[in-house]
């Protein structure tokens, strides 16, 4: 496995993380299973892979509970621990008792990585009361590194100007090769500050697998209604799925995998797909090591430039 600093100077986290959305209940479909679930974490811990991304959102706290089964078998010292505190919890009291919910949760003392879920729309709360609230619970020793997720420039660059001993490691966006809106903005401005970027939905849910058609579509409530799921898109996508399984079957890896490399070919970005069983945490992990070559890159662009997605 292969290992970056997260952030500026910050401690070392894998090359490929693993996302625990999946062990919050049945969302992502009724062969969810607790028990699969932390083994597909072990197995993940056991190839490398130490950085690992939960919420309290995720099952109202179930997925830290499920993390937390896991880290008592793997060790505490195996996990660096990613965790979110949602956007209805941003007033300064709330961040600091969900935050003591999600360690009681979690079974540990100190969270690694506490992460903005997202910014409040709804109740506005000032980004400087929440960063404060953080920056408090950082010097009290409850939190290692502070993390948004879902921040546009505008909220990183405010949210950072209310940070005094730390700064923000990193920032959790949507990011595949299907969806690279952050690309316009985020992108350059995380790397330029050193700020490393956590993307969530790598392969686009599934879709860039290769497992999926118009005669096999995924039915769970995450993915039923998805845009990226619309007949016309899947048939869109076709062409670059086929793509992934040429490059692929040249370096022995699939489709998946391919495009995780092709994420990975920017050295700030961690991608962090979720696993529901053992076996696709070690397809995730096996796409550390190695690397897409400048031609292979250049194909794979030559074929997004073209592609057009229908988002009505």
């Amino acid at each position: 496995m292969d290992y970056i600093r997260l952030g500026r100077g910050g401690p070392e986290v894998s090359a490929i993380g693993l996302g625990m959305w999946q062990a919050g209940g049945k969302a992502w479909g009724n062969d969810v299973r607790d028990a699969d679930c932390r083994k597909a974490m072990e197995r993940a811990v056991e190839l490398g892979v130490n950085l690992v991304d939960t919420a309290e959102a995720y099952g109202e706290g179930h997925s830290e509970k499920v993390m937390s089964r896991a880290i008592k078998e793997v060790g505490r010292d195996a996990v660096f621990i990613a965790t979110k505190v949602g956007g209805w919890h941003l007033h300064a009291d709330d961040v600091k008792r969900a935050c003591a919910a999600s360690l009681k949760r979690l079974g540990v003392r100190e969270i690694d990585l506490y992460q903005v879920h997202w910014p409040d729309p709804w109740s506005q709360v000032p980004l400087r009361e929440t960063m404060k609230a953080l920056e408090a619970l950082h010097r009290a020793g409850k939190i290692r590194q502070i993390g948004v997720s879902n921040f546009a420039v505008r909220d990183l660059v405010e949210a950072r100007t209310h940070l005094s001993r730390t700064d923000i490691a990193s920032n959790q966006v949507r990011y595949n090769m299907l969806q690279r809106d952050v690309e316009a903005e985020v992108v350059p401005y995380c790397r330029r500050e050193g700020i490393t970027i956590l993307a969530w939905s790598p392969i686009g849910k599934g879709l860039l697998s290769g497992k999926y058609h118009n005669g096999k579509r995924p039915k769970d409530r995450v993915r039923s209604d998805e845009d990226l799921f619309k007949p016309a898109n899947i048939r869109a996508t076709s062409p670059l799925v086929r793509a992934l399984r040429t490059i692929g079957k040249a370096h022995g890896k699939t489709p998946a995998q391919v495009a995780l490399a092709w994420l990975r070919r920017n050295p700030h970005v961690v991608p962090i797909p979720g696993a529901k069983r053992a076996s696709q945490a070690e397809e995730n992990a096996g796409a550390a090591g190695w690397s897409l070559s400048a031609r292979e890159l250049r194909q794979l662009d030559a074929i997004l430039r073209r592609l057009r997605l229908d988002w009505f």
